[in-house]
């Protein structure tokens, strides 16, 4: 089953993605700019193989839920995340937020 719905973020709006799979579970919290995801996320394959597309990511481990997804630290991130001030243990919930801010 894949689930879309909004979640909001300190009123700011963002996108969650959950698939279910056997045994797994993808989350996502997304943003025009970026995302977080749960460990299933390959960092370094960002960083390295698509490089020249600065993708603004980050990756939490041991996340069940869109909500552990939100409030865990994020493990690793992208290199061009850091442009938004995204560093690892930030709070997903945060680096979420840097995005927007950066907009405004």
């Amino acid at each position: 089953m894949v689930t879309v719905e909004p979640v909001w973020i300190e009123g700011v709006p963002f996108t969650a993605v959950s698939v279910v799979l056997p045994k797994t579970n993808l989350l996502v919290v997304t943003h025009e700019k970026g995302y977080i995801m749960c460990g299933a996320l390959d960092v370094d394959l960002l960083n390295e193989k698509l490089a020249d597309r600065n993708i603004v990511a980050g990756r939490a481990v041991g996340v069940r839920s869109i909500q552990d997804l939100l409030e865990a630290p994020l493990e690793k991130v992208t290199i061009g995340s850091k442009a938004f001030g995204w560093e690892e243990g930030m709070i997903g919930k945060e680096a979420m937020l840097r995005l927007e801010r950066e907009e405004s």
